[in-house]
């Protein structure tokens, strides 16, 4: 199991992000549909507005970012995923039910893998998000 960062590559956070034209619906699907809580925002840098999300502890931040100008950002296929390791079943049923009573409904994944022990949901965007009712992937 790899329990650090090598040496030559001292990582302390990652931060994925994506430009949205729909800035507010994506932010309201993974903070209030999906849990996840807002960090911080900043509204018009350089003509930029965004919101940071976390996950559970603080080396891992979602960004979604606008820009004045436009941001489109058409999904990729329906193979590119954000999976969400989440060993509760019943965590996952009330992530759903707060999906379910905003709109978002169930889609079937590209990869029958996914059904087999997740729930994937399309984003404001179209972008994939799988919540995997599994403890986690171990690497060895």
């Amino acid at each position: 199991m790899i329990t650090g960062w090598p040496a030559n590559m001292p990582v302390t956070q990652i931060r994925i992000a994506r430009p949205t034209d729909k800035l507010d619906a994506v932010v309201q699907f993974y903070s209030q549909g999906i849990g996840l809580k807002i960090l911080g925002s900043f509204h018009d840098h350089d003509g930029y507005s965004g919101y940071i999300l976390g996950l559970p502890g603080r080396e891992l931040h979602l960004e979604f970012t606008h820009h004045a100008d436009g941001s489109p950002c058409p999904a990729p296929s329906r193979d590119n995923m954000l999976v969400l390791y989440m060993p509760d079943r019943a965590a996952i049923a009330r992530v759903v039910n707060h999906l379910s009573e905003r709109g978002h409904e169930p889609v079937p994944p590209e990869n029958p893998y996914w059904a087999e022990k997740g729930v994937t949901f399309e984003d404001p965007d179209g972008w994939r998000v799988v919540l995997m009712n599994v403890p986690g992937f171990e690497v060895g």
